[in-house]
């Protein structure tokens, strides 16, 4: 399952860079059902270079992160230095692409999800490669104008939207749920 907060008008971040308009509910949204159920339910995480490096790793590797599971890292090279993390949260950088992420990151989790939380650009490569079966969208009610678009570089042509479910799942946030279906 793919999974990425948007605005309104589909951006992930604003035309500097930020996605803070994006999470202002973000401690009620850890505490919402659908997200503890959804981080129970996860085995293991992928997320692109861009996305470990949006905080300092070093603060935010801990045992208080929401997801104590691998941590499947996508990038072209690796950091020189890099948390340790702990006996549950490991973290691995993928550097031979989306399907030896998304093939490592099954192996880890076992019968339970992997979850694809971000960027951009590691959601694209998934959905284009076929191997995302889910989408969670959670739309915010702001427009951020000309910031990083999520839906582009997508291969339409190829890609099917059923939904399976919406939920208001903070006071402010509408998630959307989808089953992917590939035309290959």
């Amino acid at each position: 399952m793919a999974g990425m907060t948007v605005s309104l008008d589909g951006s992930i971040n604003d035309r500097n860079g930020s996605a803070a308009s994006l999470s202002p509910d973000f401690d009620e949204l850890l505490e919402s059902p659908s997200f503890k159920e959804m981080t129970k339910n996860t085995g293991a995480v992928i997320m692109g270079r861009h996305t470990y490096e949006m905080a300092d790793p070093f603060s935010w590797i801990n045992d208080d992160y929401e997801f104590q599971v691998p941590i499947f890292v996508l990038t072209h090279t690796p950091p020189e230095q890099y948390p340790k993390g702990n006996d549950k949260l490991t973290l691995t950088f993928v550097t031979d692409g989306i399907e030896s992420a998304i093939a490592q990151a099954k192996k880890a989790a076992g019968d339970k999800m992997v979850q694809i939380i971000g960027g951009a650009d590691t959601i694209q490569q998934c959905l284009n490669s076929g191997l995302c079966d889910e989408l969670e969208i959670d739309v915010m009610p702001v427009l951020l104008g000309n910031g990083l678009r999520l839906f582009e570089n997508i291969d339409t042509d190829k890609i099917k939207l059923e939904r399976i479910s919406v939920e208001e799942t903070t006071g402010m946030r509408t998630s959307a749920t989808f089953r992917v279906t590939k035309y290959l």
